[in-house]
């Protein structure tokens, strides 16, 4: 859900007033079923508008900073640990900050690139295969965290989020994406 802030609220109020005035200006068709379709097209228009707005609103009032971030592997579970904080540095209050950690597996360089890395041979028997033993070894992990919930503005908090860490990678490359809303 989102969290709204005073300018969000001010948005809807107009919105609102101007579907009510569009509804009082087509109250002057006297045709029922064109002042029907009035009333509709008015409400998509303005329901779409004030949807797009809430978007807009909650990617500029609400900024979210990672601060520092640090990560080790624990060998014994097979898994790697990440350690930071992130700050609020809107002006606004935060309802939720996901981070999103991608984990690749020995990204390539370019001038080290192979055909075997580029092409790998599939034939008719590829689509009897199950799905399972196509994808054993992902070369790519995609986790998603909700590392802060309820920040207010300049407030700093720490976390602390755990992720599987496959055997086989190498030369990991990581990314890290954060979004408030």
């Amino acid at each position: 859900m989102i969290h709204l802030t005073i300018v969000h609220w001010l948005v809807l109020i107009f919105f609102l007033a101007l579907f009510i005035l569009l509804v009082v200006i087509s109250k002057k068709e006297t045709r029922r079923n064109v002042f029907w379709s009035m009333v509709f097209a008015s409400f998509l228009v303005t329901t779409t508008a004030a949807v797009f707005s809430m978007f807009v609103l909650d990617k500029y009032t609400k900024k979210g900073k990672l601060l520092a971030i640090e990560n080790h592997r624990i060998l014994r579970s097979e898994e790697i640990v990440f350690k930071g904080r992130v700050q609020n540095v809107g002006k606004f209050e935060i309802g939720e900050c996901r981070l999103t950690i991608k984990m690749i597996n020995n990204p390539v360089e370019s001038g080290k690139l192979s055909g075997s890395q580029i092409y790998q041979p599939s034939g008719f028997g590829d689509f009897f295969k199950s799905r399972k033993e196509n994808k054993s070894r992902p070369n790519t992990v995609k986790r998603e965290f909700i590392v802060a919930k309820y920040l207010e503005p300049n407030e700093v908090r720490p976390f602390t989020v755990r992720m599987h860490y496959p055997p086989y990678f190498s030369k990991t490359r990581l990314i890290y994406k954060l979004h408030c809303h």
